[in-house]
């Protein structure tokens, strides 16, 4: 079986990186291909990087509240593009109501701080399978 290929990113103005980099790192250590976007990104940014890697999930390390407004953006261009690559979310900001709400929206998965680390690339590897 290929490498689980994740695009790993932070939307909008948050700049809270060490999140994304333990991420990145967390997948890496569990057999999985990490692409790194960083910090600054915008859904169509983000549509451009799914296009030309080819990745199996898109994750956001969020910090600030931007992924209620630029996640649902971002799924929307997905389907504008017929992609099904699902989008996990995850971070110190994410409420279980703002997880219910992302997940009805169409967010595969959403981890908020409490998340342990094998839970989180159990469920990567499911959804990315």
């Amino acid at each position: 079986m290929d490498k689980i290929r994740v695009l790993i990113g932070i939307l909008g103005m948050d700049q809270h990186e060490v999140g994304a980099i333990a991420v990145s790192r967390m997948f890496r250590d569990a057999g999985m291909e990490v692409i790194y976007a960083g910090r600054f990104n915008l859904p169509a940014m983000i549509l451009q990087m799914t296009l030309e890697e080819g990745v199996d999930v898109i994750g956001f390390s969020c910090h600030s509240w931007e992924y209620l407004y630029y996640v649902p953006e971002l799924l929307g261009l997905l389907k504008e593009k017929n992609l099904s690559v699902p989008v996990i979310v995850g971070g110190s900001v994410i409420t279980p109501s703002d997880a219910d709400v992302l997940t009805k929206k169409g967010v595969a998965a959403a981890f908020g701080p409490s998340a342990e680390p094998d839970e989180i690339i159990e469920t990567v590897k499911r959804i990315a399978g």
